[in-house]
């Protein structure tokens, strides 16, 4: 009778809303429930008037093209696109002067009216928001949402397949992929611990860590790819966590990984404003600038960035060894013991860690020499295949030392950014943040407050470069009617566009160290998507308040402006 009864009555922890990791059906059908109700009312008026102005600053039109709604109809419907141009240019002969938006055109078949584009607009920012709504939750694993981000633009018809598979393998994606692979190869032969020997043998504490080892990865990254520096030190940090919990008798502390981990992402995040060979997002504002009135040269960049830096990494390390000290369940860390205690058990160097060296200190010297616009995922991929060649690593190393879901996570993200940026999206968001500024963040320096509130904003749901590509044409023209130099405008946009800490897919250094950020032994996660919300809301307000206080009203207050010609 007992086994009927137990056969009858499913158990709770296996019934279909019972929440599992991975599975949350409450938290999905919550999201389905919006997205549904959001999706049959119809969309703004705002998205309807975006969708019809000639010319949009902030939006790159392909040719041919007048307006967004035009833009999109040249991909969706190339034939009736070409059909309906041809017809408008007919039109002057006759006596009827064709227009951006012509209604005629928009009667032809297969073509969309601003009204229908501006659906694909909204639906756009449905996708987004929810997609990031999955991944702040994990309601699904990651790797499906991943997936689902690419099924939800092909179902909405936002971009042709092409074009998202395109998206998926960018080269952001490869370089992601390719140093999780090599990290793989650095761990394997033991280099990781010799490269630690130099790195940290003078942090001697959790308080030197903070204070001294993260503003100086800060200011690295604003001359080397910080991307790198977070991929080459993270598994060195690993190896630091795990021999100081095995010293105290621990077998985990997540406080200890939460401060080496994310210490080094966020520092490592903010050397952006440093130079402009930070990267790309500050080359794209530098020709922003030079298009508009002034360039602006290296050491000028330098003269007014780099101050921020130091400052910035100093506060960052304070915040982090606040907040994480107190929970640490070992006593302290000696990041110069461990390391030195680890490489002298090391065997003689030679072998395949030679030869994990020579490749690591070539491509290292690729990306230096090639620079980031060359791309950072062929030279990655080259190594890839020499660490094969060199049988350094096999597939199944890749298959359990790589993290491909966070892989696929930052490939989704890469395509949510390329339809945010082809239907208007993003610039539908950035113009409703720069309406709703209140009239005191629209004059003079406060103007340059606000647009760092917007860019910090945005740069953690779109790259960064896309991110300044997006705002730099809409903000620099509101400096002549704010009365604010331009320099201020555009460098507080690229400046911010470094705060990319409070999502995963915000920039690859979160990815990266979401991905790697594993226990040597068990493999056990040891960051969570919430860690990055938990913690990195709180440093982007630092960098923010930084960058207010110390620069834009501060030291910027008493350095010279050049007067624009």
């Amino acid at each position: 009778m007992s086994h009927v009864k137990a056969s009858v009555d499913p158990n709770p922890d296996q019934s279909f809303w019972a929440s599992r990791p991975g599975y949350k059906p409450i938290l999905l059908l919550f999201a389905l429930i919006v997205f549904l109700g959001l999706f049959f009312l119809p969309p703004p008026r705002s998205m309807v008037d975006l969708m019809g102005i000639e010319n949009p600053p902030g939006y790159k039109l392909p040719a041919d093209c007048l307006s967004i709604t035009e833009a999109i109809n040249k991909k969706l419907s190339p034939a009736a696109f070409t059909a309906a141009k041809k017809a408008v240019v007919k039109a002057p002969a006759a006596g009827e002067p064709g227009k951006a938006g012509d209604e005629e055109a928009h009667k032809e078949k297969g073509l969309m009216t601003p009204e229908q584009t501006a659906q694909i607009l909204k639906v756009m920012l449905l996708i987004f928001f929810v997609c990031v709504f999955l991944w702040a939750t994990e309601a699904l694993s990651l790797g499906a949402t991943d997936l689902l981000v690419a099924v939800l633009l092909y179902l909405f018809a936002i971009l042709p397949i092409n074009e998202i598979s395109k998206a998926y393998m960018s080269d952001a994606v490869f370089f992601i992929f390719g140093i999780l692979v090599v990290a793989v190869g650095v761990a394997k032969t033991g280099l990781d611990k010799r490269i630690g020997l130099i790195i940290l043998s003078r942090i001697k504490s959790a308080k030197a860590f903070a204070f001294i080892f993260m503003p100086t990865i800060a200011v690295c990254a604003s001359f080397l790819s910080e991307h790198a520096l977070v991929a080459l030190l993270i598994p060195v940090l690993m190896g630091v966590y795990k021999v100081t919990c095995r010293m105290y008798g621990v077998e985990k502390d997540r406080a200890l990984a939460v401060f080496l981990l994310l210490g080094i992402c966020f520092a490592a995040n903010h050397g952006g404003p440093g130079s402009p060979a930070a990267g790309g997002r500050n080359a794209i504002m530098a020709g922003y600038l030079m298009d508009f009135g002034k360039g602006i040269s290296f050491l000028e960049w330098m003269k007014y960035g780099m101050p921020f830096v130091p400052v910035c990494g100093v506060m960052i390390g304070a915040y982090m060894y606040i907040v994480c000290k107190g929970r640490f369940k070992v006593k302290d860390i000696n990041p110069a013991e461990v390391v030195k205690a680890e490489a002298a058990r090391m065997p003689k160097f030679g072998g395949q860690e030679a030869i994990m060296a020579v490749i690591l200190v070539c491509l290292v010297a690729a990306w230096i020499i090639l620079g980031e616009h060359a791309g950072l995922g062929g030279p990655t991929m080259y190594a890839v295949i020499a660490l094969f060649l060199a049988r350094i690593i096999t597939w199944d190393d890749i298959q359990e030392g790589v993290a491909l879901d966070v892989v696929g996570l930052y490939a989704a993200a890469t395509a949510m950014g390329a339809g945010l940026k082809f239907t208007g999206a993003g610039l539908w968001l950035a113009n409703t943040f720069v309406d709703f500024l209140p009239k005191v963040l629209a004059q003079g320096d406060m103007l340059a407050i606000g647009v760092s509130v917007l860019t910090g904003t945005m740069t953690n749901f779109m790259s960064d470069g896309a991110t300044v590509a997006a705002l730099g044409p809409i903000v620099l023209p509101m400096s002549a009617l704010a009365g604010v130099h331009v320099w201020k405008l555009g460098l507080a946009c690229a400046f911010s566009s470094s705060f990319a800490n409070f999502l995963v897919v915000g920039t690859p250094n979160n990815a990266i160290a979401f991905g790697m950020g594993k226990d040597p032994e068990t493999g056990e996660r040891l960051l969570s998507v919430f860690d990055f919300v938990k913690y990195g809301l709180p440093v982007t307000i630092i960098a923010w308040l930084v960058l207010w206080f110390w620069s834009i009203l501060g030291y910027w207050k008493f350095l010279d402006w050049p007067v624009l010609q």
